[in-house]
């Protein structure tokens, strides 16, 4: 009869050990993108949505190298895997999971509405562009895509910086308060 190779204690240090590191990589990516969205909606986005669909046609031009198509799906996705593993290392700590699972909630709702709502808009403003849809309709799709940009991105990625934030201090407090403050 063989014996385990590993003790439930060595696995539970195990996790005990990954736990911080990975909440605190999850904060990382998620300020990251955070500043990112923040940095595109302040300084980008006033100069995308100046004038369409001229002003669109300019940033296609100025962001033919690299734009926010090449940053923001990687980005999400290490959020999504980092807030997924942060949410698994945390779900026994009371206190915590549910700042974490607040922060991944509203980063995948963010990101769902990226995909379903923001990328074809994107589409149509930034790769059919004139030759397929008129003036007008752009000015629309284009209003539509900051209007909602605002309210749903800005406010997914408010919650789930400050929510993996509270979720990290509230994670370091559970480490003082159980003496593993290695």
């Amino acid at each position: 009869m063989s014996t385990p190779t590993t003790s439930p204690t060595t696995s539970r240090s195990i996790i005990d050990r990954l736990r911080f590191p990975v909440v605190t990589a999850y904060l990382w990516i998620m300020m990251t993108l955070f500043g990112a969205i923040v940095l595109e909606t302040l300084m980008i986005y006033p100069n995308v949505f100046a004038n369409p669909p001229e002003s669109l046609a300019l940033a296609m031009e100025f962001l033919s190298v690299t734009g926010p198509s090449d940053v923001f799906p990687p980005f999400g996705l290490a959020c999504w895997i980092l807030g997924g593993a942060s949410l698994v290392l945390t779900i026994r700590i009371r206190g915590v999971r549910g700042w974490i699972a607040l922060s991944l909630i509203a980063l995948v709702a963010e990101g769902l509405a990226s995909i379903l709502f923001f990328w074809p808009r994107n589409d149509i403003m930034f790769t059919e562009g004139l030759a397929v849809h008129s003036a007008e309709y752009l000015i629309q799709v284009a209003h539509e895509f900051e209007t909602w940009h605002w309210i749903s991105r800005m406010t997914s990625n408010s919650i789930g910086a400050v929510s993996v934030f509270v979720g990290l201090l509230a994670l370091h407090r559970a480490r003082v308060l159980a003496g593993r403050t290695q």
